[in-house]
């Protein structure tokens, strides 16, 4: 908008008197806020929901860790069901599980920190 203000100052281009330019251009001016303000809705809404894929997916691997090191099993106790082969799953890959957690941290505090220097509010 500035740089608008900017190129009228210098150039002063002559303007009839007539209130429709005068209309039609405020018109514009507004479509063309709204368009914008539509534009920064959307970007907070995506922000918004990559923040919480982001949490939710950390939390859940929080909770796959903590099942993973924490539970005691024998893995020759296991059965058949799928809880249990869910435990065996994570009993036996449980030294890479911290990875992708900590990715997942990484790219949360990443994206809670760049911004527009706007607070992301929950």
């Amino acid at each position: 908008m500035k740089e608008i203000d900017e190129f009228l100052r210098e150039n002063k281009p002559e303007v009839k008197e007539d209130p429709t330019f005068l209309l039609e251009t405020r018109r514009r001016l507004d479509a063309v806020e709204g368009i914008k303000a539509e534009v920064d809705r959307q970007r907070s809404r995506g922000r918004l929901a990559l923040v919480f894929a982001l949490a939710i997916g950390l939390a859940a691997g929080v909770f796959a860790t903590t099942v993973a090191f924490l539970f005691p099993l024998d893995a020759t106790s296991v059965g058949e069901g799928v809880w249990d082969s869910i435990r065996l799953f994570l009993t036996t890959w449980k030294q890479y599980l911290l990875f992708p957690v900590a990715i997942l941290a990484v790219l949360l505090g990443i994206v809670l920190t760049k911004g527009n220097g706007r607070t992301v509010r929950i």
